[in-house]
């Protein structure tokens, strides 16, 4: 029965880490993955003692049973600090980390030294494992640090829960519960039950309760990043609310606009505010009734604000409400004042479409910057190319022999940041690798240039820019192909690849060559010219190297100021 009791345990604890595995995004903690590591190691370890056949087994099993104790806690501490948003200084953690090795070291010592335990007697009773320890100071020391980690923790939880209402007081319910079972279980269930240990019990519902929490955070990520994902400048204020209108949090820049949400607590209604309650809701219940995508304008302190209320979505799934607040006076002013005088709609149409093309040109950044933040690059890359496209196209419309025109250099400036983003449909484990590939993950990489081509049609299907949709398709598509056609995908030759991808091939190889990444140091311009003018015929087109030559001062002094 006891046997059984352990095993169970240790299966539900491997089972819920799997599930944990399945769910974890970047945004955790990542003290929550290490609990999610150690609570079936430390399971494991009484599912050991219950089979230890002699003294030397059971020793082992019991040392392994303390990195719950040592660390466990700690991690639970750290978990709860976080999670109520109150920071610790790095050398606090560190420190408390290398407090809780010297006391699991001291446990490794049981049986050998007699600094944790005088002594330790074996035997099995009834089929049970049965260990009879007196214990030394080491182990008073290890009661003390398991108690302070828990009154730390539901020191900062109290504090929190009444001092900031930022922190969902759901989560700090969750939080609490485990702390709660984690030390009745320690503490308690040795007085009421000596033969069995409720610890490992304890651990399966803290990793119950923190797959709950974790789910929540994939929801309040949603709501924290919003803005990073969508708006580039601090001009725009995001709040987001669930289905039963309940605050779920804002930006500093809605805060600014409306400081009356400070007064809103997270995970409470939206109807405990007065003010906020007769201003959001209508907008909100609005938007649920007829799904409307009409911006809204508000004033307010003498200026004009544009609000948009979507979904908030977590994944594919709707999860409440978004309510977007823009700044939009001066385009408000302007187009009153165009009215107030009847002037021209052309004015309202180039200004209207000037927006729309800034927001176009915003997205298509942000998706890039996304990708580019899941590479394995230092950061950059799309901004460093597309500076690089930017001075060969200064070249060639230098040369009076080259015809481009106007529409065709715009397009292809506004389309370089998007020739990478193919890569969002890699694999992690491939895009973010600090090495050599290997020929299987070789060919896996190579498919985001099909892909990006693929997504770019997507993402410009049915605008109405037709050249800046077939140059930016084919940048990505193509950009990896090479002269004498030894690229990919295609392997096209020569003048078969596009122009535009074979100026975008040039600035993107020297981008590679002269930037530092996680696997290699930045190489000297004169190395990385030598490989680049090498390259001319064969990889890159000839025709370009005159003007490449050209760039070049310009490509140095522009590398060397970003260093």
């Amino acid at each position: 029965m006891i046997t059984a009791f352990y095993d169970t345990c240790f299966l539900l604890s491997v089972l819920l880490a799997i599930v944990y595995a399945c769910l974890w995004h970047r945004h955790f903690d990542v003290h929550i993955t290490m609990i999610f590591m150690l609570v079936p190691v430390t399971n494991l370890a009484y599912v050991l003692l219950t089979r230890s056949n002699t003294l030397g087994e059971a020793l082992n099993a019991n040392r392994l049973s303390y990195i719950g104790g040592c660390y466990l806690q700690l991690f639970l501490m750290l978990v709860i600090f976080s999670l109520c948003d109150i920071p610790l200084r790095r050398w606090v953690r560190v420190g408390l980390l290398c407090l809780s090795t010297v006391v699991y070291l001291s446990a490794l010592t049981i049986g050998k030294e007699q600094i944790f335990y005088r002594s330790i007697r074996f035997e099995r009773l009834n089929g049970a494992v049965m260990l009879y320890k007196d214990y030394n100071w080491m182990h008073t020391v290890f009661y003390v640090l398991v108690a302070s980690y828990f009154l730390l923790s539901i020191g900062a939880m109290v504090y929190s829960y009444f001092r900031k209402n930022q922190v969902s007081r759901k989560n700090i319910y969750l939080l609490f519960s485990t702390e709660l079972v984690a030390m009745l279980a320690f503490f308690g269930g040795r007085l009421l039950y000596k033969r069995v240990e409720l610890l490992p019990a304890a651990y399966v519902f803290a990793l119950v309760i923190y797959l709950v929490i974790v789910r929540r955070m994939c929801l309040y990520n949603v709501a924290e990043t919003a803005a990073d994902a969508l708006v580039e400048s601090d001009e725009t204020g995001i709040v987001s609310f669930d289905f039963r209108y309940n605050y779920l949090g804002s930006d500093e820049q809605a805060k600014r606009i409306f400081p009356e949400l400070n007064d809103l607590t997270v995970d409470l209604p939206l109807r405990r505010s007065e003010k906020m309650n007769e201003l959001f809701l209508p907008w909100l219940e609005g938007f649920r009734r007829n799904e409307l995508h009409e911006r809204i304008h508000y004033e307010r302190d003498g200026k004009i604000y544009e609000i948009f209320v979507n979904w908030l979505f977590d994944g594919r799934r709707r999860r409440g409400f978004q309510i977007l607040i823009d700044d939009d006076t001066k385009d408000q002013q302007l187009i009153r004042l165009q009215e107030s005088y009847n002037s021209d709609l052309e004015r309202d149409v180039a200004a209207a479409t000037k927006k729309l093309n800034l927001m176009h040109d915003k997205l298509i950044l942000g998706m890039a910057a996304m990708v580019e933040s899941r590479d394995n690059s230092t950061g950059g890359h799309i901004r460093r190319t597309s500076e690089g496209v930017r001075m060969l196209i200064d070249e060639l419309r230098a040369d009076p022999g080259v015809e481009l025109s106007d529409e065709f250099c715009r397009c292809l400036i506004k389309a370089a940041p998007m020739h990478d983003l193919g890569k969002i449909a890699v694999d992690d484990a491939v895009l973010r690798k600090p090495g050599r590939f290997t020929p299987e993950e070789y060919e896996k990489m190579k498919t985001h240039a099909a892909e990006g081509a693929r997504i770019v049609r997507e993402i410009l299907e049915g605008t109405d820019d037709a050249d800046f949709r077939r140059i930016a398709e084919n940048v990505a598509h193509y950009h990896h192909e090479r002269w004498d056609g030894s690229g990919y995908p295609e392997g096209l030759r020569g003048e078969e690849i596009p122009f535009e991808a074979r100026i975008m091939a040039v600035a993107d190889v020297y981008d590679a060559l002269v930037s530092k990444r996680v696997y290699k140091e930045k190489m000297p311009f004169d190395k990385a010219d030598k490989i680049i003018l090498d390259g001319m015929g064969s990889q890159f087109d000839p025709a370009l190297e005159r003007y490449y030559r050209a760039a070049r001062p310009k490509l140095e002094a522009y590398y060397a100021a970003m260093a």
